[in-house]
């Protein structure tokens, strides 16, 4: 049976703009990938309504699971909660169970639940509740769309959350061979060596060194014993 998939929706017009650079791609990936979760597209949009909700059911129908980044905030701009709500035709409105965390979490701190505040309560009808133990305010799930800050460290806090919950398979391994030639004459071993192993994913990342031309060869494969043999035969093809 093949690992369940993802896709991730990063959401704002700060990351398109290049204000502000993501960083939770590379995480979610790496966890993922611990988790037996295959991470197969990342999509960026822009804070507009259509492109929320069109990108969330296109993702939602072609993955096991989604993930979104951004957009969850008090300001009028954060706008993912409704347009979520609104791929999967559901209501949203202050939920009760969100509203007490908030209650609880600014009076403790001193500070008013405003309505900009009261915004990070709006939960679809059906979510379910992702812990925020980092600023309180909750991300939720809907079906198998799981949302998310923007912020990294909140956004680490709720993925650790949300994980356990999830089957995944059996996890992602790799191997690293470097070769010191160019790609070009890499390139056919390489493509005969991918033709006898379908079931594994090999990739080739060239680099320059001093003058010294090279390639990282990575072979990645959930089996073990065939990513083990790939590799023996490339040792074999390309010894040092």
């Amino acid at each position: 049976m093949s690992n369940p998939t993802a896709a991730m929706l990063v959401i704002g017009d700060e990351i398109l703009s290049g204000r502000t650079r993501d960083a939770n791609m590379h995480y979610l990936a790496s966890e993922l990938t611990k988790h037996g979760i295959a991470l197969q597209e990342v999509r960026v949009v822009s804070d507009d309504p259509n492109a929320i909700t069109d990108a969330v059911r296109a993702l939602s129908d072609a993955f096991t699971h989604v993930f979104t980044s951004g957009g969850i905030g008090p300001t009028h701009d954060d706008i993912t909660a409704e347009n979520v709500a609104a791929a999967f035709d559901r209501p949203i409105d202050v939920r009760a169970d969100a509203r007490a965390i908030l209650e609880e979490h600014y009076t403790r701190t001193g500070l008013e639940l405003n309505n900009a505040r009261l915004r990070m309560a709006r939960i679809p009808d059906g979510a379910s509740l992702i812990e925020n133990p980092i600023s309180a305010a909750p991300g939720f799930t809907l079906e198998n769309v799981h949302v998310m800050a923007g912020v990294p460290s909140i956004f680490k806090a709720m993925l650790a959350a949300v994980l356990p919950t999830l089957t995944g398979g059996a996890p992602m391994l790799s191997q690293t061979l470097q070769i010191l030639r160019g790609e070009g004459d890499i390139a056919g071993p390489l493509s005969d060596l991918a033709d006898r192993y379908p079931d594994l994913s090999f990739g080739s990342y060239p680099f320059s060194r001093d003058g010294v031309y090279g390639s990282n060869v990575v072979i990645r494969s959930t089996d073990g014993a065939l990513l083990d043999a790939a590799m023996s035969e490339l040792n074999r093809l390309f010894p040092e």
